[in-house]
C-alpha cells in the first residue's frame, strides 16, 4: 500500500514537473519580449524625455540668437540713422544752427542783421583811417564772420547747460518708471518742471507725441536741436528698450551715471590740459605785448611794419605764421570725450 502511493505522488510531481516544464517552454518566449518591450520602452522613454530636453534647449538657442539678431539689426540700423542724422548735424544748414542755438529768429531777419552790422563795421574801419582794402574785409567780418560766430557761441553754451542738467532729468524718469509711472508721464513732468534748455527739448519731445509721432521716433529726433552725443544715447535707449523690451529704469539708470563719468572724464581732461591751454594763450598773446611796449618805449622803431609795404609783408607773413602755430597748437589740446 505504501509503495503504491509513494508511485502516485512520483507520478503527480512528474506530471506536475512536466505541466511546468512544458508551460516554462511555452511561456519563456513571452516572458522575454515582453522584458525585452519594458527595455525597449524605457530606452523610447528615456530618447523622447532626451529629445524634448534637446528641442527646448535648442528652442531657447534659436530664441536668444533671433534676439540677438533683432538688437543686432536695431542697433546696425540705429547707427545708420545716428550717422547720418550726426552728418546733418555737424553740416546743418544755418537755419538749423540758429534753431539749436535756441534763438527765435527768422533766417530772413538773421540776414538782415548780418548786413547791418557789416555795415557798421565796414564804416568803422573808413572812419578810423584804416586802409582803404581793410574796409572790405571789415565789412565781411561784420556781416559773415561775426554774426555765425555769435551763434556757434550761443550754440555751444546751451550744449553746456543742457548736459549740466541731462543727467538730473533722466535721474527724475528712471524714478518716475520705478514708481510705477509710465514713461510719457515721466518726459511731461520734465517738460514741465525741468530748468533749461532740457525744458525746451522734452517739451518738443510731448509736442512730436501730440503729433502722432511715437516716443521713440520723437526722442530720436531729439538730437537735431540739440547736436550732442548724449541726446543721441538717450534716443537710441529708448528705440532699442522699445524693440528688444527689458528694464527700462535700469536702462536710463545706466546711461543717466554714464553720463555723469563722461562729465567727469571731461572735467579731468580739462584740468590736465590748462597748462598747456595757458602756455598756448601766453605764446600767442606775446608778439602783441612785445610790440605794444616796443611802441610804448620807441615808437618810431615800430612804425615801419605799419607805413612801409615792406611792413606790410612782414606783419602778413607773421600774422599767417602765427595763425598755423596757433591751429596747431589748438589742435593738440583739444581733447574729444
Amino acid at each position: 500500500m505504501f509503495g503504491l502511493n509513494l508511485t502516485i505522488l512520483l507520478v503527480v510531481a512528474l506530471a506536475g514537473l512536466s505541466a511546468g516544464s512544458l508551460a516554462y517552454a511555452f511561456l519563456f518566449n513571452r516572458v522575454a519580449d515582453e522584458a525585452k518591450a519594458g527595455r525597449r520602452l524605457e530606452v523610447i522613454k528615456r530618447s523622447d524625455v532626451e529629445r524634448d530636453r534637446l528641442r527646448s534647449a535648442k528652442d531657447k538657442t534659436s530664441e536668444i540668437a533671433r534676439r540677438r539678431k533683432n538688437i543686432a539689426d536695431s542697433l546696425k540700423e540705429l547707427d545708420s540713422k545716428e550717422k547720418d542724422r550726426q552728418r546733418n548735424v555737424n553740416k546743418a544748414p544755418l537755419k538749423t544752427q540758429i534753431k539749436q542755438a535756441g534763438i527765435s529768429m527768422s533766417i530772413e531777419r538773421f540776414y538782415i542783421l548780418s548786413a547791418i552790422c557789416g555795415l557798421a563795421f565796414g564804416f568803422a574801419a573808413f572812419v578810423g583811417g584804416l586802409p582803404i582794402y581793410v574796409v572790405p574785409a571789415a565789412a565781411l567780418v561784420g556781416s559773415v564772420g561775426l554774426p555765425r560766430w555769435i551763434v556757434s557761441f550761443l550754440r555751444k553754451l546751451r550744449i553746456k547747460k543742457f548736459l549740466a542738467e541731462f543727467p538730473n532729468a533722466l535721474d527724475i524718469i528712471v524714478r518716475a518708471v520705478k514708481s510705477g509711472l509710465p514713461l510719457n508721464d515721466g518726459i511731461r513732468m520734465i517738460a514741465h518742471e525741468a530748468k533749461e534748455p532740457v525744458k525746451s527739448e522734452f517739451r518738443r519731445v510731448v509736442e512730436a507725441q501730440q503729433l502722432g509721432l511715437s516716443i521713440p521716433e520723437a526722442s530720436m529726433r531729439m538730437v537735431e536741436t540739440m547736436p550732442c552725443p548724449e541726446a543721441g544715447f538717450f534716443g537710441i535707449v529708448i528705440q532699442i528698450q522699445s524693440q528688444a523690451g527689458g528694464n527700462l529704469s535700469e536702462a536710463l539708470g545706466n546711461l543717466s551715471r554714464v553720463l555723469r563719468d563722461r562729465k567727469k572724464m571731461k572735467a579731468k581732461v580739462q584740468a590736465l590740459s590748462m597748462e598747456a591751454k595757458a602756455s598756448a594763450m601766453i605764446i600767442g598773446a606775446l608778439p602783441f605785448v612785445v610790440a605794444l611796449l616796443v611802441y610804448l618805449s620807441s615808437p618810431t622803431y615800430i612804425m615801419p611794419l605799419f607805413t612801409t609795404s615792406i611792413g606790410h609783408i612782414v606783419l602778413g607773413v607773421s600774422g599767417f605764421w602765427m595763425l598755423i602755430g596757433v591751429l596747431v597748437m589748438r589742435q593738440m589740446i583739444n581733447f574729444d570725450v
